[in-house]
């Protein structure tokens, strides 16, 4: 099923998200549920918070990028109780967009690579360490489990350029081809 997307100016976008369990009802229900919202959008990740929960978990698939990068492509995950365990003090700066943000993109330092600790959707733990763009793209959904946005990362001047939009997306007033609250 398809669920509407929260935008900017939500209160449960700067939620910190609560951890769950094993027996959290219809997980994998919602973890289907999350995946064809995100297809449905044209996004690469999806955050429960962007649906309204305020819970830690997560799903990505990078499938659209095979085209850019083939290893891209075949990274799928979903990451429940996700814990950031090391992150690299380099950081490199990257192109960012999101799906509770529509229409505004702008550059964004991240740490290079990332050590975290999770859970896959069957509840069994993982600790892996990613890099280069997969890691990007998990930084940037771990921030919605903690309230952040990726404008909170964008440099004080170009935040203050795109306040007036953020405003407006604050007020309802989005353009998108996905359906959004």
């Amino acid at each position: 099923m398809i669920l509407p997307i929260y935008t900017y100016g939500n209160a449960v976008l700067r939620k910190q998200a609560e951890e769950i369990g094993p027996d959290y009802p219809e997980l994998k229900k919602l973890i289907d549920d999350m995946f064809e919202t995100m297809y449905h959008a044209d996004g690469v990740g999806l955050a429960a918070p962007q649906i309204g929960l305020p819970i830690r978990l997560l799903v990505i698939d990078l499938a659209p990028l095979k085209d850019e990068d083939p290893e891209l492509g075949s990274f799928k995950t979903v990451m429940i109780n996700p814990v950031m365990l090391e992150m690299s003090e380099e950081e490199v700066e990257g192109n960012e967009g999101c799906l509770s943000i529509p229409g505004i993109s702008e550059k964004v330092f991240r740490a290079e690579w990332i050590k975290i600790q999770y859970f896959d959707a069957d509840f069994k733990q993982h600790t892996e360490e990613f890099e280069d763009y997969i890691a990007r793209v998990i930084q940037h959904e771990y921030d919605h489990l903690e309230g952040s946005l990726f404008t909170d990362h964008v440099n004080p001047l170009r935040r203050q350029m795109i306040k007036s939009k953020l405003n407006n997306i604050a007020k309802g007033k989005a353009q998108c081809d996905y359906k959004i609250k």
